[in-house]
């Protein structure tokens, strides 16, 4: 095959997807996302710095960087377009759109029937307060992010209202979640296909467990119902592959926290002798045959 892996520079992930379908045989070309270029009229075009995205057999997307809206939509929009025209894009721009929004994910869980936690989402100033009075314990998330970037975790009423003005000048929508009982960990679910690959604890001295923010791993072996419930949870946002974010309460429940449409597996491949990339490559091998 030829893959084009879509990214905004190389990196950890990227060298580790080349290095797999390298060793499968197969042709990598790492592109910035930021480098596409669509052209209308005659033929339909599609290229990133100069290759030629029809010409691939499947398209990585590895990255959604930064930028402002249109910049966002149109990197949105060439994906669909490239799966409109034949090419295999893993995941999928709907798979994306649904997982970059923590709205859209949260909502998604819920209909699947998948525990979640509870949440209030809006752009009211007086609304996100009475969630907080409600709650009394919350995490404030941005809309769109990862890694653990932008939360802040608040128990005070006076902290509440001075984070919430501060939310309200940027002109961001309020997403408001309820901070549960748990022991320090939560655990992250590697989804490829129809299978669990890999999964690991995650822990912090702090509420935060993301690796990127410092949260150490272990590994970690799971029932066959936390099994199904990462699947489920993948499944009901569309992706081939995804990080799916388990926590066990101090109460014995199980929550579904997030489910990334672009999981990074840097800390998750320290834990586990599953080769992550490999893993990654041999489905997309599978998705191209029966294309």
């Amino acid at each position: 095959m030829k893959v084009a892996i879509l990214n905004a520079g190389v990196g950890w992930h990227t060298d580790a997807l080349s290095g797999a379908l390298e060793a499968r045989g197969h042709e990598a070309r790492v592109l910035p996302i930021q480098a596409l270029v669509a052209r209308i009229g005659g033929a339909p075009r599609l290229a990133a710095a100069g290759v030629d995205l029809l010409a691939v057999d499947a398209v990585l997307v590895r990255i959604i960087p930064r930028g402002s809206l249109e910049q966002i939509v149109f990197r949105i929009d060439a994906l669909h377009a490239l799966e409109r025209l034949g090419i295999r894009v893993v995941n999928s721009a709907a798979a994306i759109e649904k997982t970059v929004d923590k709205f859209y994910t949260s909502t998604l869980l819920e209909q699947a029937g998948l525990k979640t936690p509870r949440t209030v989402v809006t752009e009211r100033l007086d609304v996100a307060m009475a969630a907080f009075a409600e709650m009394g314990d919350v995490i404030v998330k941005p809309l769109f992010g990862s890694n653990g970037r932008g939360m802040v975790r608040v128990s005070d009423e006076e902290i509440a209202h001075r984070v919430f003005r501060a939310l309200e000048l940027e002109r961001a929508v309020y997403y408001v979640q309820q901070a549960l009982p748990h022991e320090g960990r939560d655990l992250r679910a590697f989804v490829v296909g129809d299978q669990v690959v890999a999964s690991a604890w995650r822990s912090a001295p702090g509420w935060r467990t993301n690796v990127a923010r410092g949260g150490r791993t272990e590994p970690a072996t799971i029932s066959e119902a936390w099994r199904a419930m990462s699947l489920a949870a993948a499944r009901a946002v569309g992706a081939q592959y995804a990080g799916v974010d388990l926590l066990p309460t101090s109460t014995g429940e199980i929550f579904v926290l997030e489910v990334n449409g672009i999981p990074g597996w840097r800390g998750l491949q320290e834990t586990t002798e599953v080769d992550v990339a490999g893993a990654i490559v041999a489905h997309v091998e599978r998705l191209v045959t029966r294309a």
